[in-house]
């Protein structure tokens, strides 16, 4: 007689456990992608934006959001391969806008504004936050990929 409720109730606490997984983004190590992009700002989970996406950013990176992050055609190839590679599925959700024109900045995609709705922008202006992009403000693991709300601490 117990064995009938057995599968129902597995299915609904692995069904109550996702949340706490859909926030972790897997970050594979790649010594080309680490040493040139976190040189200047956090290694960003390449699952965080699509193909596409990454596609467009590194097909232009002398100008790379007001800098000139240039490299050498190998590397370029080689980061962009891996980034392709590795970029969003299913968790990553629409990251064009509405023209269809790949998105290059996470923060501008609907996942990132549906987490975040909830933050103004005095709380984005803060000294100790300075921008929607420094996700380890409030996200201390964010380099090793756990964005979950439960390790989330809000600097003032």
């Amino acid at each position: 007689m117990h064995s009938r409720f057995a599968p129902p109730l597995f299915a609904l606490l692995t069904a109550l456990a996702l949340p706490v997984h859909a926030d972790n983004y897997s970050v594979p190590k790649n010594h080309a992608f680490e040493e040139e992009c976190a040189s200047c700002h956090m290694a960003y989970p390449p699952q965080m934006l699509h193909a596409d996406s990454w596609r467009a950013m590194m097909g232009n990176l002398s100008r790379h959001f007001g800098s000139d992050a240039s490299l050498d055609e190998k590397r370029r190839t080689a980061i962009t391969d891996f980034l392709v590679t590795q970029s969003g599925g299913r968790k990553t959700g629409d990251t064009r806008d509405a023209r269809g024109t790949p998105l290059l900045r996470i923060t501008e995609t609907a996942r990132f504004a549906k987490k975040h709705r909830e933050i103004g922008a005095a709380t984005w202006r803060r000294a100790s936050i300075k921008s929607p992009a420094n996700c380890t403000a409030c996200h201390a693991q964010a380099a090793a990929g756990d964005y979950n709300e439960r390790s989330i601490r809000i600097p003032k």
